[in-house]
């Protein structure tokens, strides 16, 4: 198995806007804040295109095998300088999920950070209902720094927020626990 992290293209418009917008309930949506794809506008192809710039840095497509199949995303939280960052992974399709690609990428996404911001401090944000999300911060080495119980409503269901943090001088890198 072998994946990659690469910067985003003009190429991959069509395909992103696939996952993103066109699909009506793509599954990755049940996990990634659902209960904020719930309240987001489906955005037209030419919507989604219209203005979008290529901000390489900040995200990157993941590639599994040489064919995409997710996207990592970063940024610096208020006040910029201050080396906090917080970060993101989606695996789009559910046929590439469970088989360690997130993991693999989320190795090479959080070196690249390291090695490219001043991040002091990464952190990932997730909710208690995405299960995989919070092993694969465990097994990456983050800690849990923040619980905010019962703060999202899914499906009639109350979930907590969760925060998970690494520190720089933490980042053991390339394996995972």
């Amino acid at each position: 198995m072998t994946v990659t992290l690469r910067p985003e293209t003009r190429d991959d418009w069509p395909w992103l806007w696939h996952w993103r917008h066109e699909l009506t309930d793509p599954d990755w949506k049940q996990w990634d804040s659902p209960f904020l794809h719930a309240r987001t506008r489906r955005l037209t192809y030419l919507e989604y295109t219209s203005g979008r710039g290529l901000n390489t840095w900040l995200g990157a497509i993941i590639e599994h095998d040489g064919q995409p199949v997710g996207y990592v995303n970063r940024g610096e939280l208020a006040p910029t300088g201050g080396g906090w960052w917080d970060w993101g992974i989606v695996i789009f399709d559910p046929a590439h999920r469970r088989q360690g690609i997130g993991t693999a990428a989320a190795l090479l996404w959080i070196d690249d950070t390291f090695r490219r911001t001043n991040a002091h401090v990464l952190t990932m944000t997730t909710w208690s209902g995405n299960e995989a999300m919070l092993a694969t911060g465990e097994r990456l080495g983050f800690t849990e720094c923040t619980r905010i119980p019962e703060a999202r409503s899914w499906k009639g269901e109350r979930y907590d927020s969760v925060q998970m943090a690494m520190l720089r001088r933490n980042w053991q890198g390339t394996e995972p626990r």
